[in-house]
């Protein structure tokens, strides 16, 4: 089934847009840019979350014994770097997490035009930003639902933390996921003698068959090596364009996955070979989340060969949208565009030309929903 979803329609406007007084109260508008920071350079702010609990912040350093590095065989071991979001008691004299650290920040400066032609090269503080999880913040007693994240390829973690952290203010615990050599950066607690602080990304703009298959196959080993981890029986996974096509290959594949969304990730090898989950179908929940700005021919015939099968897979669409609005991006671009420092195609071929007050909302609430259908939260407590 699909179903369009253009934000600013009076059909939808209701539940896309419930909370916005809420989700700009503590921040600047994510449509335009803010007071410069100490650097002097314009201070890009992420939306506040809108659920009834601040967010504590956890990070951790995983390392799988079982597997070698794909990108990196040197290493010797399968390391990943997570962070994990859950309600806290109270946020209050705790520090606010940095979006990126100094050093990432500094990498991913260098790295962002390359990564994403759009970005500007210079102008950004990209230190500057900060989320609104807080570092330490004592987590709320109590067993809770667990979410996934993989971000997009060539994408970090953080680049999901806007969505990350409104899911768990609404109760769930979201563990947002690095596939580092893939990753535009991931900074580990040390070095070690076959790795620096920080990897950066082995993707190239000219992405072959054989370097996809590896990222699909690695991401849903990392997938499930974390579940592995946190030893639990029933999750959610979620993930942006590679990551939503791990996250739907790995409910395929492990049945202690209870529901996915793929936001806009291909489902299938780039030589046309199907992914297991579409050449055989979803036996549980799973949503299709695309954008009419991004929407092509490959992404139709996969999508439209898992929708073939009898199973309770949907599809939507977000019109008016491009391919990153399912990410931090969604805020910070319009920010970068107001700034002078992207133009207006640059920032429509990123995420579209609808506004950001619309989009973020919309894009929370569709997530969110279809969590709250399938790995339901306990009640908030009133207010």
């Amino acid at each position: 089934m699909t179903v369009p979803f253009t934000p600013g329609r009076r059909s939808l406007a209701k539940g896309a847009l419930a909370g916005v007084a809420a989700l700009f109260l503590a921040t600047a508008a994510p449509g335009s840019a803010s007071a410069s920071g100490d650097s002097g350079l314009p201070l890009l702010r992420l939306p506040a979350p809108t659920g009834p609990y601040p967010v504590g912040a956890r990070v951790l350093h995983l390392v799988d014994r079982s597997r070698n590095d794909p990108w990196e065989p040197g290493i010797g071991v399968r390391e990943l770097m997570v962070t994990v979001l859950r309600p806290a008691v109270s946020g209050r004299g705790f520090p606010r997490v940095a979006h990126l650290t100094p050093g990432a920040a500094g990498e991913f400066a260098a790295l962002a035009p390359l990564i994403r032609p759009h970005l500007p090269a210079h102008g950004v503080d990209w230190a500057a930003t900060l989320t609104h999880a807080r570092a330490g913040a004592p987590a709320l007693p109590g067993r809770r639902p667990v979410l996934i994240y993989s971000p997009g390829g060539g994408d970090a973690r953080t680049m999901g933390s806007s969505l990350a952290i409104d899911l768990a203010s609404y109760g769930w615990t979201v563990v947002t996921v690095d596939h580092p050599g893939d990753a535009s950066e991931v900074e580990f607690p040390d070095e070690r003698p076959d790795r620096e602080r920080i990897r950066t990304t082995v993707l190239r703009p000219d992405l072959d068959a054989a370097t996809f298959r590896t990222m699909i196959d690695t991401r849903v080993a990392d997938l499930r090596f974390v579940l592995d981890t946190l030893a639990v029986d029933r999750v959610g996974v979620y993930g942006h364009s590679a990551g939503g096509t791990a996250a739907a290959q790995a409910l395929h594949e492990d049945r202690r996955i209870a529901a996915a969304v793929n936001l806009e990730g291909y489902l299938d090898q780039m030589d046309g070979e199907l992914l297991p989950v579409a050449r055989q179908g979803a036996d549980r929940p799973l949503l299709l989340a695309g954008t009419d700005g991004s929407r092509d021919t490959r992404l139709d015939r996969s999508w439209s060969a898992l929708l073939a099968h009898a199973g309770p897979v949907t599809r939507w669409q977000l019109d008016d949208t491009a391919h990153w609005v399912f990410t931090d991006y969604a805020a910070l671009v319009p920010q970068l565009h107001k700034a002078g420092l992207m133009t207006a195609a640059g920032c429509a071929a990123m995420v579209g030309r609808a506004v950001p007050r619309v989009t973020v909302p919309g894009v929370r609430d569709l997530v969110r929903s279809f969590f709250a259908r399938h790995l339901p939260v306990c009640a908030p407590p009133s207010r």
